[in-house]
């Protein structure tokens, strides 16, 4: 379980720094989070671009999670050909990547999401997806894996956003869709473009390290604390959660 003293510290700076609201939503990410799908995800980029002969290693595809398929190809594209590519590249490419994907093994659940998730709901917290993946094989199962907590209006995915992560619109999108300021939310992110994106929304940001990411990145990248798993976080959420409100108190009515 994480320390105490650190979560109630991590607790106490983003409350001084925004004032005290009460939690009020959780805006959670999909891909390392809710689903161990990075893996097949890096193996499914690492074919197209083998394909492709554009030099790459795969650790380095996970830098580039939160980022919508068009943003991670024209990435790469300039860094090789030094230029966008074009809208048919871009759509035959991701439709490539996408069945690749879509060849391996299911991604099974991440251990702890389930207990996250019932708590926080159980909690009356409003829980929106917030994803750059237009992947529709995870998000068509969110129902029937999570049932009850996700619905299709509180879903951010690359097709309703203008700029992926790491600009703060999807988290601001997301926090509009609960109907709540950004300061009012819990957001929980495993890749240095997505807690960067969520930090600069104004929510307090969770770093997770599901992956092969250290923790000093999703700290630099601006989470408020990381934990080691998913697991972790469902251990110590209600700690989070009262420590992030215990300090709350309704002005009185003059």
């Amino acid at each position: 379980m994480q320390p105490l003293e650190e979560i109630s510290q991590a607790a106490d700076r983003w409350r001084n720094s925004i004032g005290r609201r009460p939690i009020k939503a959780a805006l959670f990410d999909m891909d390392g989070t809710l689903y161990d799908s990075m893996p097949r995800h890096a193996q499914a980029w690492h074919r197209l671009l083998t394909e492709l002969d554009i030099p790459h290693s795969l650790d380095e595809i996970y830098l580039y999670e939160g980022m919508t398929g068009a943003a991670t190809i024209n990435l790469l594209f300039n860094r090789h050909y030094g230029r966008n590519a074009t809208p048919e590249e871009c759509s035959r490419y991701y439709e490539a990547k996408t069945r690749y994907f879509n060849e391996l093994p299911t991604a099974p659940i991440m251990p702890g999401a389930p207990q996250v998730l019932n708590y926080l709901a159980s909690a009356g917290l409003t829980i929106i997806l917030v994803t750059g993946s237009g992947q529709h094989s995870l998000i068509d199962r969110l129902n029937h894996d999570f049932p009850g907590i996700f619905h299709r209006d509180r879903m951010v995915t690359s097709a309703n956003v203008n700029h992926g992560k790491p600009h703060p619109e999807p988290y601001l999108l997301g926090a509009a869709m609960a109907g709540v300021s950004p300061a009012e939310c819990i957001a929980i992110e495993n890749a240095p473009l997505g807690v960067e994106s969520a930090s600069r929304s104004g929510a307090f940001t969770i770093g997770l390290t599901t992956g092969p990411i250290p923790a000093q990145k999703l700290a630099e990248a601006g989470a408020d604390i990381v934990l080691p798993s998913m697991q972790s976080l469902a251990d110590n959420i209600e700690i989070i959660l009262n420590n992030l409100n215990h300090k709350y108190h309704p002005l009185p009515k003059l």
